[in-house]
């Protein structure tokens, strides 16, 4: 029994070495594998530097109440759009009304006084001439008459001030532009030390992006922009893009305006302004989004991002010299339509495998197809439609 088994041993050991060296006959009568490879070129690439920004109107207004009550209507809806002088709410003002009433009757009774005072006056004028009366009681009344006068005017200014009021009652938009969100509604009652506005308006025909830059990126920026001031190097800044919140692109470009140019000491950054036009009235204030700040170079070593691996936080590529693959380490300073821009590492012209690097090592042999550079970014656009 003993010796049957080892038979049957020795005859699983000799199947499994022929298998093998069968395996490797056909692996070697095979060959090394076809891949796609390319020379590196240089190419002019712009990338962007995304930073996240809020969006505020070209102008903003507060609308609050000049004056205390209840609000009797609301004129508008949230989101419309108003000009400069539209009334938005009204204000009760039966009190305001009963007040100016008041004040009209005062003004009639002071100027009945001042017409009292002034029969007196010109009656004793003549007397005094005569010597019939002293000039004291003339003196007299003529001081009458200026009280009188006196108190003709304050009555009337306090008419003015209540009417004023009752214009107040009144709440207009101080400007053209879009309104926000209505905070108080019918019944409410409102002042001026109300903390929260009536509601806002907003001017979006131009709407601001505010961005911030660290010490060292607000230096970096600067050195790479032309000019000798902070002035001449805005205005050589290319334009600038608006990612919104849902990933789209916004259609029109924007420019960089005003740099505060002062380093915040509470975040240790600086804050840059982006205006960006809204003819359509899309953006609006508070919205929020990523400003894309072009990083342009020049002249620079390119590679399909497909052409590139990582290893313990390294990046390599796998040149080919002879038909054998060596992993070569690279430097990506930036990554820019599925293009990786090369600072060091590789120089143009070198041939490197362009994708399909899942199954190589360094130092295994290849069939080197040689294909076009774009056609890698192309296959790969492809098979991911």
């Amino acid at each position: 029994m003993k010796r049957y088994l080892q038979t049957i041993t020795f005859a699983a050991i000799a199947i499994t070495v022929a298998s093998c060296g069968k395996k490797d006959q056909q692996q070697g009568a095979q060959g090394p594998l076809p891949y796609k490879v390319i020379e590196v070129p240089t190419q002019d690439v712009t990338g962007h530097n995304a930073y996240p920004t809020t969006l505020q109107g070209k102008v903003t207004s507060d609308v609050r109440a000049k004056i205390s009550g209840y609000i009797q209507e609301v004129y508008v809806d949230e989101g419309a759009v108003v000009r400069k002088g539209q009334p938005l709410f009204r204000l009760e003002t039966n009190m305001l009304n009963e007040s100016a009433d008041a004040a009209k009757a005062t003004i009639r009774t002071a100027e009945a006084q001042v017409n009292v005072a002034q029969v007196n006056v010109d009656k004793l004028i003549p007397l005094v001439n005569k010597g019939i009366i002293s000039k004291i009681q003339l003196e007299t009344a003529q001081a009458d008459l200026a009280s009188a006068k006196s108190q003709v005017a304050s009555a009337k200014a306090q008419y003015k001030s209540v009417v004023a009021n009752i214009d107040y009652a009144v709440v207009k938009s101080p400007i053209d532009g879009v309104v926000g969100a209505i905070n108080f509604r019918e019944g409410t009652l409102v002042s001026p030390a109300d903390p929260a506005p009536l509601t806002v308006v907003s001017d979006n025909s131009e709407v601001f992006a505010y961005f911030t830059l660290n010490e060292k990126q607000y230096f970096d920026f600067l050195e790479k922009i032309e000019g000798k001031s902070l002035k001449e190097k805005l205005t050589h800044l290319p334009s600038v893009k608006l990612q919104l919140a849902n990933g789209q692109v916004y259609e029109e470009t924007g420019k960089v305006e005003t740099a505060s140019g002062q380093i915040n000491p509470a975040t240790g950054t600086v804050q840059l302004r982006a205006s960006f036009s809204n003819p359509n009235g899309l953006l609006t204030s508070g919205n929020s989004g990523t400003l894309l700040l072009p990083n342009q170079y020049t002249n620079v070593l390119v590679v399909p991002e497909s052409a590139t691996f990582e290893q313990q936080g390294q990046y390599y590529v796998y040149t080919v010299v002879k038909d054998t693959v060596k992993s070569t380490k690279v430097e990506i300073i930036d990554r820019v339509d599925k293009l990786a821009v090369i600072k060091d590492g590789i120089k143009k012209g070198d041939v490197i495998i362009g994708t399909g690097l899942g199954t190589l090592k360094s130092g295994t042999a290849v069939t080197p197809q040689k294909v076009k550079f774009e056609s890698i970014n192309e296959g790969i656009k492809q098979t991911t439609m």
